[in-house]
């Protein structure tokens, strides 16, 4: 980072507002869904964990941001391994969580009748068990590999943080890391492209059982039901499609710096606002919540 107090002023500026409009609006979601009875439902439970991955992940990697655009961009290393086990196990836990939550449209779109059935309370649990588990054992590989790499070239990590897939880490070790980096990248693009291929399945299904609706207002407010989540879908397949399938990291990282900032602050701002303005039943849980602490002030 270019010591330059000027854009080192503007840039923890940007990354605190950020910040703080993220966790902010995320921890706003999880309220209203813990205290509007109209939003006990099993997509509501799955957003309100999806605003909790969202609210971690951006704390997790803006915190250490924070503290480089003060200016010191010293580092020790055991914070390292522990800051990349924590970003890299929230953002696996968030593609199972969009795939269980496209699942979760399908049943209700499609299956209608049965879908309290179907997606019950303890069911849910299970999905969102199962989306932390498939997340651990995924990533725990890698990561325990990661402990063996050797150091001795350069202590410089080329990037703001530790993430990007251990692209910074593995450029500066002197270990043989070619193996480590199909690894990871072979792991990377099975997650990617079994999530996205259920994600799409869910969606064709979807749109194929929508179109069937007879009333064009019934196909509209199916599809708002499900914009919300396409759109965040998109924004997350896209960016870390973008960050993590690199053929060569020790050749890429670069590229990602500015993509990574972007990512872990502006993305985790997007998510309550296109939940909420996309979404009639928030917005109205968001208002009485606003009554409610009106009234409380009054008394």
């Amino acid at each position: 980072m270019q010591k330059s107090p000027s854009l080192q002023i503007l840039l923890f500026i940007f990354l605190l507002i950020t910040y703080l409009l993220s966790v902010i609006g995320n921890l706003t979601i999880i309220a209203l869904t813990f205290v509007d009875s109209c939003l006990k439902t099993p997509m509501y439970f799955f957003l309100q964990n999806f605003s909790f991955l969202k609210a971690s992940f951006t704390t997790v990697c803006i915190r250490r941001y924070l503290y480089l655009a003060t200016g010191d961009n010293t580092v020790t290393y055991n914070p390292v391994p522990l800051n990349y086990f924590f970003v890299i196990v929230l953002g696996v836990t968030e593609f199972f969580l969009l795939t269980t939550m496209s699942y979760d449209r399908y049943v209700a779109i499609c299956k209608p009748l049965h879908y309290m059935t179907i997606m019950n309370h303890r069911v849910c649990i299970r999905f969102l068990i199962c989306c932390y588990i498939l997340a651990l054992l995924i990533v725990l590989p890698p990561y325990i590999m990661g402990f063996d790499l050797e150091f001795c070239d350069s202590n410089v990590i080329d990037h703001f943080g530790c993430d990007a897939a251990a692209a910074p880490i593995l450029k500066i070790s002197c270990s043989d890391t070619e193996f480590l980096e199909q690894f990871v990248l072979v792991l990377a693009v099975l997650t990617l492209i079994f999530t996205l291929v259920c994600v799409i399945l869910s969606y064709i299904y979807i749109i194929r059982t929508i179109l069937r609706f007879p009333s064009v207002q019934q196909r509209k407010e199916a599809f708002s039901t499900c914009s919300s989540h396409i759109i965040v879908v998109s924004i997350t397949y896209g960016s870390r499609i973008f960050i993590y399938i690199k053929p060569q990291v020790k050749e890429g990282v670069a590229m990602n710096k500015m993509v990574s900032v972007l990512m872990t602050s502006i993305a985790p701002v997007m998510n309550p606002f296109i939940y909420t303005l996309r979404n009639k039943q928030v917005i109205q849980a968001f208002k009485d919540m606003l009554k409610r602490i009106a009234s409380l002030s009054k008394n």
